[in-house]
């Protein structure tokens, strides 16, 4: 009896199918944002397609309101998380695991993901 593929089954065939090379989505605490720039630099040149958090929530910036700042971060995780589902591996860029990295971590476990870290002494789970 055959069963049903599952969604995510079904897009690691089909990225397979299409040749795409391994996608890395990089987490971390956006302090690193610069950190995060360069990672994206390595992984791009070693043949990666890199996804990372496009908004600093902890910069200013003139699109965001503080009465939808929370809105917008609730949105941002929601988006990261798709960005996790869709990667093939997780890399965690700087020496600091805050909460909601520390979350990014576990779902990305909870998925199977591998999980690298730019700083190894942080993993949560060593």
């Amino acid at each position: 009896m055959s069963h049903p593929q599952t969604p995510a089954k079904t897009l690691v065939e089909a990225k397979k199918g299409l040749g795409l090379p391994r996608i890395v989505v990089i987490c971390g605490s956006t302090r690193f944002m610069a950190e995060m720039a360069e990672a994206d630099v390595r992984e791009t040149e070693a043949g990666r397609i890199v996804v990372k958090p496009g908004v600093d929530m902890k910069s200013s910036h003139a699109r965001r309101s503080p009465a939808g700042a929370a809105a917008l971060k609730a949105r941002l995780d929601e988006l990261h998380r798709a960005k996790i589902r869709l990667a093939d591996e997780v890399l965690v860029v700087g020496g600091y695991i805050g909460d909601s990295t520390r979350a990014e971590i576990a779902y990305a476990r909870s998925l199977g993901k591998p999980v690298r870290f730019t700083h190894p002494e942080v993993d949560p789970d060593a």
